[in-house]
């Protein structure tokens, strides 16, 4: 109970750090640009146009709602993050008592085995989506209230009165937009992150490195690789999550009405926008696009 009280504490503590970080980059997925484009340099010191980067667009939602207006979804954001650690947590402890009580538990594989990762990876895979599954519903209220910026709107103002709005308005299957994308981007970046890293440690570094020295070299490098393949999933589940909501970020000129999240994926890479979002600093003008100031985005 102890160590689960502390992965909770410790990661509702990083939730509240990184909450104006993620606060930003919801409204840059929808495409609302509050800034017109500033003409700066690049890295290589090349004159370009470039869009507000984190820190100015953190800045103008301060001069709006003050500092507290960046912290906009925390409550239900917390929720997610508290539920989900304690669900994660309980699935992994069931799948390590079912392992105690199986005949010839006492063997052990060894852990660098191909079994073993797949099999672990099984797992994680399995308590993952069973925290995502559970806490979607607090997910899908935390982007709402952060769009709600856009329009000045106040529809979703409190956890509670989110959920009962949200039954009314869309019944159950309102909890779950975005789900499926959601899900098999997690899927996905946790199979590729897991089996790259195998792969790296069988067979790139050197024999005779400690299996903790070989996750420590492998890990983070695979986990960037993985998450930017995925990222379009986390896009497209986003702004399923707010489409057609009855918000001014869910609705034209910033979103069409998506039939399904397929179609949402298909008009995004139509438009060149799969990694819109992905990116907080050095944010480049999109080719062939003007900034509409009466509508604070392209087009």
């Amino acid at each position: 109970m102890a160590g689960e009280a502390s992965q909770v504490l410790l990661g509702s503590g990083l939730t509240v750090l990184s909450q104006p970080l993620m606060y930003v980059k919801v409204l840059v997925q929808v495409g609302y640009e509050p800034l017109p484009p500033t003409l700066g340099r690049n890295i290589f010191g090349r004159q370009v146009y470039q869009l507000p980067g984190l820190f100015a667009y953190a800045k103008h939602i301060v001069k709006v709602d003050g500092r507290a207006g960046l912290f906009k979804g925390l409550v239900p954001r917390l929720c997610s993050s508290a539920i989900g650690t304690v669900v994660h947590g309980k699935v992994l402890q069931q799948y390590q008592e079912a392992e105690k009580d199986e005949p010839g538990a006492s063997k052990k594989e060894s852990v660098s085995s191909l079994e073993q990762v797949l099999k672990e990876t099984s797992r994680e895979m399995v308590a993952r989506s069973a925290a995502t599954l559970i806490t979607h519903p607090f997910h899908v209220i935390t982007l709402r209230c952060m769009v709600q910026f856009i329009g000045r709107e106040t529809k979703y103002s409190g956890t509670l009165s989110a959920f009962t709005t949200i039954y009314r308005e869309e019944g159950i299957l309102g909890f779950f937009a975005g789900l499926v994308p959601r899900l098999l981007g997690d899927i996905l970046s946790l199979w590729l992150c897991n089996m790259l890293a195998y792969l790296i440690n069988t067979y790139a570094l050197e024999n005779g490195v400690s299996m903790t020295e070989m996750k420590s070299y492998s890990q983070a490098v695979t986990g960037f690789f993985a998450s930017m393949l995925t990222y379009p999933f986390v896009l497209v589940s986003n702004l399923m999550a707010v489409n057609n909501c009855g918000l001014a970020g869910g609705l034209l000129p910033y979103a069409p009405t998506y039939s399904s999240w397929l179609d949402c994926w298909s008009q995004l890479h139509k438009e060149g926008n799969m990694s819109r979002g992905n990116s907080l600093f050095f944010r480049k003008v999109p080719a062939g696009k003007r900034y509409v100031w009466d509508e604070r985005r392209f087009r």
